[in-house]
């Protein structure tokens, strides 16, 4: 595994001598422009392993994506190489049909410590969720990024991860039948704990998360990645194309259902993903924006 590889992965040309605020910013906004949050490999017959090597090879030389445990394994690496201090977290996802956090974690992320200051990096959920900064690991104190104001909330040692949310303007409501958004005012995204994991410690819900039938990732194909004013993300046969902040407090969301002809096309164009097999698209009702 090469650093320098990586960097050339997701087009990095800074500086990485210093291990500041400023350079981790700048490698964490490069990656979810470059590297897809994408469960494809599930759809695609393929196990995701969580070898860092093998992620490695995936993601920087296959030029594919992944989800929370390869995007932010292999960037744990790379943050250690660079000289950072990181110490790997769980979490456990907010799942709203359910109104409930689940009892396991099931993602990860990581915290990094900079100048007596601890901030959590977090490059692997993907869609209109992913943090674009490092976030101060402050309670109570909204942290407005381009996406929109996230903030983290500690009661008794758990940690709370929210998004506030803003308005939708989508203009072929047609094509949104199931694209509803709750009248809450913020969107509650996963609770976590400060307690330090190995990565052996994911390998569990690495394997459920990819064989449980109800599980988000076996019920959806998805593939989504961040742009410089938004997102863009194919779930089952449906492209959503957001741009954050289009008017004042409001999103504009613009949809269209793909053919099955268009598919392999789309994932080259919009998201730089060739596959090795043939993908077959899922897609349940539930929205994910």
């Amino acid at each position: 595994m090469d650093i320098k590889e990586y960097f050339a992965r997701i087009s990095y040309l800074g500086p990485y001598n210093k291990p500041d605020l400023r350079t981790l910013t700048d490698i964490l906004q490069h990656h979810i422009r470059a590297v897809p949050f994408e469960n494809l490999s599930i759809h695609c017959g393929e196990r995701i392993e969580l070898d860092l090597e093998a992620t490695y090879n995936k993601i920087v030389r296959k030029k594919r994506g992944g989800w929370c445990m390869e995007n932010n394994n292999l960037l744990s690496w790379v943050l250690k190489t660079l000289g950072y201090d990181i110490t790997l977290l769980g979490a456990n996802v907010y799942v709203p049909e359910r109104d409930a956090y689940p009892e396991e974690i099931n993602h990860l992320l990581l915290k990094v410590v900079l100048d007596g200051k601890s901030y959590i990096v977090d490059g692997g959920f993907g869609i209109a969720y992913q943090m674009w900064q490092p976030m101060e690991l402050i309670s109570g104190t909204d942290q407005p990024q381009t996406p929109g104001v996230f903030r983290f909330l500690e009661e008794g040692g758990t940690w709370y991860f929210e998004k506030m949310k803003r308005k939708q303007l989508i203009p072929n409501q047609d094509a949104s039948a199931s694209h509803r958004v709750e009248g809450e005012a913020c969107r509650r995204i996963y609770l976590f704990t400060l307690q330090p994991r190995d990565i052996e410690e994911f390998r569990g819900c690495n394997a459920l998360l990819q064989t449980a039938p109800d599980s988000p990732f076996t019920t959806k194909s998805l593939c989504s990645l961040q742009t410089v004013d938004g997102v863009r993300a194919l779930v089952g046969w449906k492209l959503t194309e957001m741009k954050f902040n289009y008017r004042d407090n409001m999103d504009l969301v613009e949809i269209r259902m793909l053919a099955d002809e268009e598919i392999e096309k789309t994932l080259k164009e919009k998201f730089n993903i060739t596959l090795d097999k043939k993908l077959v698209p899922v897609n349940s009702k539930r929205s994910l924006f």
